[in-house]
This record gives structure tokens, C-alpha cells and sequence, in this order.
């Protein structure tokens, strides 16, 4: 065996020795995280009660204000909608904000 092959043979035993380090290393990290059915499961539930909440609590301040104030106006409707915007805007970033961190994650291992 000439030392060009030699080196050769060593430059391809590190590449590999470089693969199975990285996909070891994806693996735990893969086995660590929550991904999985009931994790994604749970996180559309968060999700909606997120919308949920807002929007029922604007419903309720809405309903009493109705009857407190015996106005012509529908403080219940109005509430109501103000209470959805704000839940999807609330869900909007929060899932924006995990998109970003999934993508920071990815480009980390990527590295």
C-alpha cells in the first residue's frame, strides 16, 4: 500500500467516522424531543384554547355590559369579535415564533 492510499483510505474512514457522528448525534436529539402524535396533538389543543379563551371572555365581558348598560348597541358581538382577533393574533405569533426557532434548530444541525 503506497501512502497515497493509505491516505486516501484515512480521508474516507474520517467522512464516515464524520456521517455516523452526525446521524448519532441527530438520533438523541431526535429521541430528547417531544415530536411525536400526542405532542402534536396537545399543541393544536394549545392552539385552540388560545383562540378560545379570548374570544369567550369577550363574550362574557360582553353579555354583562349588555345588561349593565341596556344600550342599543351589541357590546356581546362586538366583545366577541375583538376576543377572536386578539386569540388569533395571539396563536399567529406564537406559532410564528416556534416556526422561527424550528428553523434556527434546523440551520444549528445543519452545522
Amino acid at each position: 500500500m503506497t501512502k497515497h492510499e493509505s491516505s486516501e483510505e484515512q480521508k474516507q474512514q474520517q467522512a464516515l467516522l464524520q456521517q455516523v457522528h452526525h446521524k448519532a448525534k441527530r438520533k438523541l436529539k431526535a429521541q430528547r424531543s417531544q415530536s411525536g402524535v400526542w405532542f402534536g396533538l396537545g399543541m393544536m389543543g394549545l392552539i385552540g384554547w388560545s383562540i378560545a379563551v379570548p374570544t369567550l371572555l369577550g363574550t362574557a365581558l360582553g353579555m354583562y355590559l349588555d345588561d349593565k348598560l341596556q344600550d342599543q348597541r351589541s357590546w356581546t358581538l362586538a366583545l366577541l369579535l375583538a376576543g377572536l382577533v386578539i386569540g388569533c393574533f395571539t396563536a399567529w405569533q406564537w406559532l410564528n415564533k416556534e416556526g422561527l426557532a424550528m428553523h434556527q434548530e434546523k440551520e444549528n444541525d445543519d452545522e
